[in-house]
């Protein structure tokens, strides 16, 4: 599966002709840098349609700092983000032709299941539930459910504190759901960062979720809010396609791979949250 991109081609051309050069041979006809063939998939998968469109559509966050965050010019940034272009790329598909779509945490095996996106890739933690209307190639990354609360609370310090308290967290996510689990009063909203007014205004006590979205909102708002206590459960993160696409999630699977082997993965990590979170080996991906 591993190609050649045109970059390095072009690269190594352009260092062919240099070398030509010094020798005195410049009077014989320069070589033209080959173009990177298009890549090619067996007729009927979702890779070749998407290959022969030559666009595609992703679901992602919109106001996760570090992992996927609306940029000044519309456009979200972050991991997540990075790692959808990954994909894209290996369709041969340019990031100017990726269509990105906001999906919350509510709204994304519905998007998934109508065909209103490809695939997404959202903070989104692969369960067995949603296994049962969605696939899920990944896991490309281990989170953990944490607590935000105000910079200057020191009465908060593990999920233990939260039992009776209003908590706020968000519609449809996992970590609401621990939340009724432990005995916390969750209080919902569609976003995570409409969670934070409340914390100001004292109307909850803390904002819990996955310790990565947690940092990116402390990142983002310095000063006002930390996050405490050690990540009281295991998030992993995969990408959810439509229900037994299995040759897709496969292939995703496969460039997953890849890109930790050769480093991709790594730069993608590095440019977005590696720069408020340490960097750790991606998990294992589960072929289930």
């Amino acid at each position: 599966m591993k190609r050649m991109r045109i970059a390095l081609v072009a690269a190594a051309a352009v260092s062919a002709l240099a070398l030509a050069g010094c020798a005195g041979g410049g009077d014989d006809a320069a070589e033209e840098p080959t173009a990177e063939p298009a890549p090619t998939f067996e007729a009927g998968t979702t890779m070749a349609e998407l290959a022969e469109a030559g666009t595609i559509t992703v679901g992602t966050k919109f106001d996760q700092p570090l992992f996927g965050l609306i940029g000044p010019d519309g456009v979200p940034v972050g991991f997540d983000v990075e790692i959808a272009k990954i994909i894209a790329g290996e369709l041969g598909i340019d990031e100017e032709n990726i269509e990105w779509v906001e999906t919350v945490s509510a709204n994304r095996e519905p998007f998934i299941e109508n065909g209103q996106v490809d695939f997404v890739v959202a903070t989104y933690t692969i369960n067995d539930k949603r296994k049962e209307v969605i696939s899920f190639a990944g896991p490309y990354y281990m989170a953990g459910q944490s607590i935000l609360v105000l910079a200057d609370n020191d009465d908060i310090e593990s999920e233990e504190d939260l039992v009776g308290q209003p908590v706020c967290s968000v519609t449809g996510s996992t970590p609401a759901a621990k939340l009724t689990e432990i005995g916390a009063e969750p209080v919902l909203t569609d976003t995570y960062t409409n969670c934070l007014e409340p914390l100001r205004q004292g109307d909850v006590v803390a904002v819990s979720t996955d310790n990565v979205i947690l940092a990116g909102l402390a990142a983002q708002n310095e000063g006002e809010f930390k996050v405490v206590g050690e990540p009281f459960t295991e998030e992993p993160y995969g990408i959810g396609l439509a229900k037994d696409d299995t040759e897709f999630r496969d292939w995703i699977n496969d460039v997953l791979e890849e890109a930790y082997e050769d480093g991709r993965y790594e730069e993608a990590w590095n440019s977005t949250a590696g720069t408020v979170l340490p960097y750790v080996e991606p998990p294992a991906v589960d072929r289930y």
